[in-house]
Parts: C-alpha cells; structure tokens; sequence
C-alpha cells in the first residue's frame, strides 16, 4: 500500500472512530453499536488492553520526539525563546541571571515543542485528548485494509449505523420512522382496547337477536372473540405486522383488499382537499395582511369566520341541489375516474381549513410584518413584492406548515361526512360502517393505514422546515 492509500485509510478511520464516538453519547445509538459491532469492539478493546504500555499514540509521540530532537527543532525553540526573553529584559531595562533566563526558555521551548507534536498527532488522527486509548487503537486497526473489510463483514449492522450517523437528514428521517412503529403501537392498543371494552357483540349485532347460543358461540370460537384480551392483543398486531388483516366479522371479506379499493379514494379526496385549502388560504391570508384593515380584509375575515361556522353537510347538501340538480353543472355522486365529481367534495372539505389557512397566514405575516429587519429590507430599496414573498411571507411559513400538517389528519378524520353526502366510498365511511358492529379488525386495520398516512404527513412537514428557515437546516446538520 502506497502513501496516499495509506493516508486516505486512515482518514476514512478517523471519520468512523470518531463518528462511533459521537454516537456513543446517545443512549439508544450506544447501545446498538454495541450490540451490532460487539466482535469488533472486543477485538479492538483486547489490543488496547494488549498493547497498554505500548499503545500507538504513545509510540508515534516517541518517535516524534526523537525525530524533532534530531532535526534540532528543540534546539531552535529554546534559541529563539531566550532570544526573545533577552530582548524584552533589554527593552524594560531590566537585569536578569543567565541561569534563570535559561530556564525560562527550556519551559517556553518545551511547551511549544509539545503543542507542535499534539498538532502533529492530530493531522494523523490520534485524539490527544482522551485519558483513554480506545480510541487510538481502533483507528490504528482500522487504518489496516484487513482489519477493515473483517470489521465491515462481522459488524456491517454496526457500519450501516454509523454511515447513518454521518448524515443528518437521512438520519431524522429514519428516527422518525423509527417512532412510527411506537406511534402504531399506540393507536392499535388504544383502538383496540376501545373495541374490546365496547358493551356491542358483534356475534350478536350480526347474526340477530333470534341466534342460539350455540350459533353465538361457534362465531366467537371462528373469530376467536373467546380468547383472553391479551391474546387477541397480540394477534391483532401480529396481523397488522405480517400484513396478513384477516377477514371482517360482516361479509367475511379479505380486509386488505376492501382497504386497497377505499383507500386510495379517501386519500385522493384529502390531497385535493387540502391543495384548495392551501392555495386560497394563503392567497387570501397573504392579501389581508399587505391589505391591512382595508375592506378586502374585512370582507374576507367575514367570509372566514362563515366559513368556519357553516357545517360541512349543510355546505355539501347546498352544493348539490344549486349546482347539480338545479345547474346540472356537476354530478351529484362520485365517480371514480371522472375528475369533475371530486371538485366539490374537495370544495366542502376543504372550505373550513382554507379559512383556518387564512387567518394564520394573516395573522402571522402580520407578526413578522412589524420586524426591524422587514424595516431594513425596506430601507435597503428591495421591492414590496420581494420584501413580501422573501422575507413577510417566508419568516411567516413556520406556523402555517405546522397548521397544514395537522390539518391533513382533520380532513382525513372528516371525510366520512362528506363521504356520505356524496356518496364516496373511502375508508371513513369503511370506518364508521364497522364500528358500529364493531368490526375489530376491520376498524384496527383502517385506522392504522390512516394513521401511517398522517404520519407520512408530519414527516414531510418537519423535513420542509429545513428548506424554509435556515436555523432549523443548521441545528439539523448538528443534529
């Protein structure tokens, strides 16, 4: 191996050691690492303990010394430092033994001759400020080609662990993944639980009042309602985890499949929503505030607050009859691939939210409107529209993304009504029809997929924080 390899080998140590030794400092990633790279820490921990008085750091500061002391660089430390001791005594007149001035300069020799190794070792990753030489030992295995590729074959988990240390953004996206599965984790139980404490019997509620207890019975033994609540606890998640959702108690049909073909309509429904929501919310909300107490600002603060007081089966009953039955502009009902009949359920639903939108968007550039820095961009001869999209309006976005994000969970929680006026089958309607029964596994199932989707939804709110305030992309790259 030539210089150069050997050079970038052992940067490339460096960054992991060093990476593995930040990582350490957070409880969860020290104890993964140690469970994933458990034989190459050994390995490197039993040559630290091996080589405990003849460990690298120790040996190259030896062999920098020698070397340094050969080159006279000692020597010419302490020439230059007497030298420099003799002119200030000649420049404050003042009288001093040669002995004392000697020693002096040995002291200040010594301690620049010290820092120059320090920064030496440094350059070639010793970390000189450790009591330990953990750290040194396992850059100087892993400076070796050898050592590397057997380390990355027995500890690859613990490599993977550290390469998603090294980068920021993926790492805060994989964490947040990470706490989906406890976020699922809750919802099942609580969902579940609900359900299970719930006084309905589905054995009763589906086959009638006139079922023996026989035919009552053998349907709890079919779907295994007999079992003890933890059982059924922890088959439910281990359906949901093998996404294997079993069949409904109502109809006996394959739950997956009943999902997949609502689904993606309540969602479709929510998207459009919240586009309409987004779009006029803001224009309105930035409008107002450049607008401020004008009578386009009153006026739409007033169609704002009806907005929000108008329920949303009222505002969809009114739609059909004005626009479908007495216009004939647009079909009344739902029909999946015909893009006119999603204009106004997307309009009911996402009316109210488009008014939430517009009051924080209004209130909070009119926060930032006021700031001393909007002042000095004024001054600075930037034009209204900059001052207003770049610097009003982009300080502003915080508040309105958190609120855009919670309210893609409201509209898909809300989309059973408009679902029914409209006759939509997404899975609000799904949700609501089985619980009533209460389908267990069917509302279980449901209600995770949503939850998943919400929680999609908070993820790419929090990753566009990044893009938008520079404080958060810098606290992130530290992160």
């Amino acid at each position: 191996m030539n210089h150069t390899e050997g050079s970038s080998l052992n940067k490339l140590a460096v960054k992991i050691v060093s990476t593995y030794e930040h990582m350490k400092r957070n409880g969860v990633y020290r104890v993964l690492s140690l469970l994933f790279g458990c034989i190459t820490l050994v390995i490197v921990k039993l040559v630290q303990m091996a080589n405990k008085e003849n460990n690298p750091a120790r040996t190259r500061r030896e062999q920098l010394t020698k070397e340094l002391t050969a080159q006279g660089v000692l020597a010419a430390l302490e020439a230059e430092a007497l030298q420099q001791i003799r002119r200030k005594n000649e420049f404050f007149k003042k009288s001093e033994p040669e002995g004392d001035m000697k020693r002096q300069a040995d002291k200040i020799a010594c301690q620049e001759f010290e820092g120059q190794i320090d920064r030496l070792l440094e350059a070639e990753g010793f970390d000189i400020s450790r009591t330990s030489e953990f750290h040194d030992t396992f850059v100087a295995l892993l400076s070796k080609a050898p050592f590397l590729v057997f380390s990355v074959i027995v500890s690859f988990p613990m490599y993977l662990l550290i390469a998603l240390y090294m980068r920021p953004y993926l790492k805060f996206t994989v964490e947040r993944m990470a706490m989906l599965v406890f976020v699922l984790l809750g919802v099942i139980f609580l969902v579940f639980s609900i359900l299970y404490i719930s006084p309905s019997d589905p054995a009763v509620n589906i086959l009638g009042d006139k079922a023996t207890p026989e035919q009552i019975e053998q349907f709890r033994e079919i779907y295994g309602l007999n079992k003890p609540y933890l059982v059924q606890f922890l088959d439910t998640v281990k359906r949901i985890a093998t996404f294997d959702l079993g069949r409904s108690y109502v109809g006996n049909e394959i739950i997956s499949e009943a999902i997949a073909r609502r689904f993606p309509v309540t969602i479709q429904l929510a998207l459009c929503s919240l586009t309409w929501a987004v779009l006029t919310g803001i224009i309105v909300g930035v409008i107002s505030a450049i607008r401020q107490y004008s009578a386009f600002d009153n006026l739409s603060m007033l169609i704002v607050l009806l907005a929000l007081s108008i329920p949303q089966f009222w505002l969809g009953l009114m739609l059909v009859l004005n626009f479908s039955i007495k216009l004939g502009w647009l079909p009344a009902i739902y029909k999946p691939g015909e893009w006119k009949s999603i204009i106004m359920p997307a309009f009911v639903l996402g009316t109210v939210y488009a008014a939430g939108i517009a009051r924080m968007t209004r209130s909070s550039m009119l926060e930032v409107k006021s700031s001393d820095y909007i002042m000095t961009a004024r001054a600075k001869g930037l034009s209204e529209r900059v001052v207003t999209f770049r610097h009003i309006l982009r300080n502003a976005l915080i508040p309105i993304i958190t609120m855009v994000g919670m309210q893609f969970g409201g509209i898909i929680a809300g989309a059973p009504t408009t679902e029914k006026v409209f006759g939509i089958s997404g899975i609000g309607t799904y949700i609501v029809e089985k619980e009533f029964v209460p389908d267990t596994p069917a509302v279980v199932a449901s209600v995770v997929y949503c939850s998943v989707a919400i929680s999609f939804a908070n993820l790419l709110v929090d990753i566009l924080y990044t893009f938008i305030d520079p404080r958060i992309k810098t606290q992130l790259k530290n992160y």
